[in-house]
């Protein structure tokens, strides 16, 4: 092995066991030198010690001092796992004299910098002295990976053995001036990575611009004084950033507390008139008891004392001895006064008790209190909408909240691009198809007259041949396009959560309150909610867009053709429905629309007649790549 390396002793051609530098800078094991040295080494006679390699002359002495750093650095390149062993470790190439030596000369040691170290720090020791008495180095070596004062460092200055050596400014971390993947100097910068490389490491960089370290230091240093002050420049904007943003969290703390606490104000008035009617309705219940209970206790106190004298008259008439014939007659007319007395009808009970209208009114009363609950519900989400709510999940859906409706929402037609950048891929659940309806992937779908004998799912439906689509659509606008291929289909949304095994009649979609829909039904168009339907006066288009509206509570159904969509019908929770719908239908869409939208939303579908079939469209030509989005 190479003896001058930094890695393998050259006395025992072994990895470096307990590694000490001597001043002119050779790396040998402890023991070695302690066997080659037996006295010399402890400082006994004997005559001047000489390197066992360079023969360099040393004084009688001499104590030999543990390489501490190189020691380090030995038991890193051990951990590092396999690699190159300590005999195979290639030497340092020589570094390149500089230009002010003369040809032949050694290197000319660079002048001593100011000491690195800040004021009042340990200075870096002298790694060849006396230990307890080391003097601040003046150089440290990267071949011998070990630091010199100035007295030590002549022979780095007169043998020319040494002269290849790369001297630089003290460093108190040697290994970290090496590299870690080879353990040689780092000497190149790497412009086009940004990254300081060695000799090895600058063959795998060809084609790069490397530069010598100190080179890239000095355009460095220049760029410097722009980069701290671009630096102070980001530090002052963050400063007042963070000022503002502190501002701005304690006033929203601030308006929170204060609307919580007239929320909670706002409640406990809410509960005390509630409480206030409900004292006012059982004392309405109390006074009907108390008159009903005075009306029916009269008439049975009558009905008991005319069963009283009947009984009491009856028994003086079987008393009467049957010669006393005045007696009889006269206690027979007496029966016969307390008979007419009662022979009206007895009073039955009352048709309708008076206190029963409390139960209806307090129904009517948490009706209407559902429904204001339901329907503030939908205007606080509605003008939240945009922010992210606390307990609401935000989805994967691109965030863009820019609603068609919003600026300029097309109200005839409008070219298809303007769409495409909400496009959303659907996916059909297999898991919610009918068991009458065959599946083509996941984009196609078409009513079948057996039975597919699809596994058991919580979520399929059994009584309406519909398939919903997977995600759920709760944020943002949100497009897709569906081709009607054949039959009566109808295409919508449904919210998540909304069972499955609902009757045919309140399951179907746009039948009941969680679902709404465009149907075709081979004549026309219409709109279906809430179990009503609103024609729709436009020509059959085989390719029907959807345009579902989140954030502004709204779903628009278009005619696609020709690269261009013509408004169906749009309807809104606000009322601002678009389309020929009539005021029923447009009174029902204003109370329980926004209601639909308390939920996720899933695309829905519905083959009606037995020869339906649907493909999802897949936004065909004009269409950039659109990435899923659930």
């Amino acid at each position: 092995m190479d003896g001058g390396g930094p890695f393998g002793c050259p006395i025992c051609l072994e990895p470096l066991r307990e590694p000490v530098t001597l001043p002119c800078g050779h790396n040998f094991c402890l023991g070695c030198l302690g066997a080659l040295w037996p006295q010399r080494g402890a400082g006994g006679p004997g005559g001047a010690a000489r390197c066992p390699l360079c023969q360099e002359p040393f004084p009688d002495g001499l104590r030999l001092r543990k390489n501490h750093t190189l020691s380090e650095l030995l038991q890193l390149r051990q951990g590092a796992g396999p690699g190159p062993g300590p005999a195979s470790a290639p030497a340092p190439e020589p570094a390149p004299a500089a230009p002010s030596a003369p040809p032949g000369g050694p290197e000319p040691s660079a002048p001593c910098a100011p000491e690195p170290w800040a004021a009042g720090a340990e200075p870096v020791r002298c790694d060849a002295c006396p230990e307890g008495a080391a003097l601040p180095a003046a150089r440290s070596c990267l071949a011998c990976l070990a630091s010199f004062c100035p007295a030590h460092l002549g022979p780095h200055e007169r043998s020319p053995a040494l002269r290849g050596h790369r001297l630089v400014p003290p460093l108190r971390r040697l290994e970290a001036s090496l590299c870690p993947r080879h353990l040689r100097p780092l000497e190149r910068f790497c412009r086009a990575e940004r990254r300081c490389l060695c000799e090895a490491c600058a063959q795998e960089h060809r084609g790069h611009e490397l530069v010598p370290l100190e080179q890239e230091r000095a355009l460095q240093e220049a760029e410097q004084p722009k980069v701290l002050s671009a630096v102070e420049d980001r530090v002052d904007e963050l400063d007042a950033g963070i000022a503002q943003s502190r501002r701005t969290v304690a006033l929203v703390k601030s308006a929170a507390a204060a609307q919580r606490e007239r929320v909670s104000q706002l409640f406990a008035e809410a509960a005390a008139t509630l409480q206030e009617f409900q004292k006012e309705v059982l004392g309405f219940i109390e006074e009907g008891e108390a008159a009903m209970l005075s009306r029916c206790q009269g008439d049975l106190r009558r009905q008991e004392e005319q069963r009283r004298r009947l009984s009491q008259a009856r028994q003086s008439l079987g008393q009467v001895p049957e010669a006393d014939a005045v007696s009889f007659l006269q206690e027979l007319l007496a029966l016969r006064l307390a008979l007419e007395e009662g022979s009206g009808p007895a009073p039955g009970p009352p048709g309708e008790l008076g206190f029963t209208k409390s139960s209806q009114a307090v129904q009517a009363v948490r009706e209407a209190l559902a429904a204001a609950c339901a329907s503030q519900r939908g205007q606080l989400w509605g003008l939240s909408g945009d922010e992210d709510a606390p307990h609401k999940p935000r989805p994967e859906a691109n965030d863009e909240s820019q609603d068609p409706n919003s600026s300029s929402h097309p109200d005839s037609e409008a070219p298809r691009d303007y769409f495409l950048k909400f496009a959303y891929i659907v996916d059909l659940d297999s898991d919610t198809a009918d068991k009458f309806l065959q599946l083509f992937g996941t984009k196609g779908v078409k009513r079948v007259l057996c039975p597919i004998s699809y596994p058991e799912s919580p979520a399929r439906f059994t009584h309406c041949e519909q398939v919903l689509g997977e995600g759920a659509l709760d944020r943002g606008t949100y497009y897709w396009e569906v081709e009607i291929i054949e039959g009566w289909v109808s295409v919508g949304v449904m919210a998540e959560g909304f069972s499955p095994q609902e009757p045919y009649d309140r399951g179907r979609l746009g039948r009941n309150a969680h679902s709404c829909c465009l149907q075709w039904n081979g004549r026309g168009f219409s709109i279906w909610f809430c179990g009503r339907e609103a024609p729709l006066p436009h020509a059959f288009s085989p390719t029907v867009g959807v345009c579902l509206e989140y954030a502004d509570r709204a779903l628009a159904f278009y005619a696609v053709r020709d690269g261009k969509v013509s408004l169906l019908g749009r309807l809104k929770a606000s009322g601002g429905c678009s389309g020929p719908l009539s005021d029923h239908f447009q009174d029902i869409v204003n109370r329980y629309f926004r209601g639909l939208f308390g939920r996720p939303l899933k695309p829905a579908f519905f083959l009606e007649s037995v020869d339906a079939h649907l493909q999802i469209g897949p936004l065909k030509k004009s269409c950039i790549s659109v990435l899923k989005r659930r």
